[in-house]
């Protein structure tokens, strides 16, 4: 089978020449991200132990967060936490983000009409995707999903769809493939082939393959050609079944499309 190909955009080229790798901001983010997955905040032993840091390098960058006001410290038990400065950042960013505020009345017509679960995602990298906005209906399937939520890129039918129309080498691609975990994994040529038929449906469907019991459909968002977001919806396996995958995935596609002319004119 020929395998799909995705060539990289020239805009992709560019930052892969220019990243450069600064160690401080790294494990700053990490230490956002270790705190923003805790129920409970951490002391700097605890957090350093997680992200395999030096104690003294990790209490360095947590006092530079906690006098960005990024992280809060109780004295009392020495331990840190998200500060209202990441809430701040966070409505700063969904204010300006079009894609937010356009995907919103969507998903809400989407769960509403289909009693279904429905999600805009953010394509940051190949590395991850992020929960931008989010829909349930009131006897909505229970995930561990907000906004904010990040998961790997090429899980589940968004994966597919980032394959097909991300712009990314197909070497990347494969290697990335490998490293993503599924309840019912698909073989590589499984997996390829799901992908080429995404890009002849222009959307794609996961029965099962992530999440045991779980279908989900995405279709991409792509303003100027390249998948930039996506639109989610997911629910009960035998739910949708019911409902038609046909029916669903043409009408999330067609509002994907809306979607991605309108970015094309924010």
């Amino acid at each position: 089978m020929r395998h799909p190909e995705s060539k990289p955009s020239s805009a992709s080229s560019e930052r892969a020449a220019v990243i450069r790798q600064v160690p401080a901001v790294a494990r700053a983010a990490a230490i956002l991200r270790l705190l923003s997955r805790s129920q409970a905040p951490l002391g700097v032993h605890a957090i350093a132990r997680s992200l395999r840091l030096v104690p003294s390098t990790c209490l360095h960058i947590l006092r530079a967060l906690v006098a960005e006001e990024l992280v809060s410290f109780d004295p009392e038990t020495k331990r840190y936490a998200l500060s209202s400065g990441i809430v701040a950042l966070a409505r700063g960013m969904l204010r300006r983000d079009p894609f937010s505020n356009l995907v919103q009345p969507v998903l809400d017509r989407l769960s509403g009409r289909h009693g279904v679960t429905a999600i805009g995602i953010e394509v940051a990298s190949l590395e991850h995707i992020v929960v931008v906005a989010i829909s349930r209906p009131g006897q909505a399937l229970r995930l561990q999903a907000d906004v904010g939520s990040r998961y790997p890129a090429l899980v589940s039918a968004s994966g597919r769809c980032i394959a097909a129309f991300g712009g990314y080498p197909w070497g990347e691609i494969e290697t990335r493939f490998r490293t993503v975990r599924w309840d019912n994994p698909p073989t590589p040529a499984e997996w390829r082939a799901d992908v080429e038929a995404t890009r002849l449906a222009g959307y794609a469907v996961d029965e099962g393959r992530y999440i045991a019991g779980v279908t989900i459909i995405t279709a991409p968002v792509m303003p100027r050609g390249r998948m930039s977001h996506g639109l989610v919806v997911l629910g009960v396996s035998e739910q949708l079944r019911r409902i038609g995958h046909g029916v669903i995935g043409a009408e999330v596609a067609s509002e994907a499309t809306i979607l991605s002319r309108q970015l094309e004119d924010a």
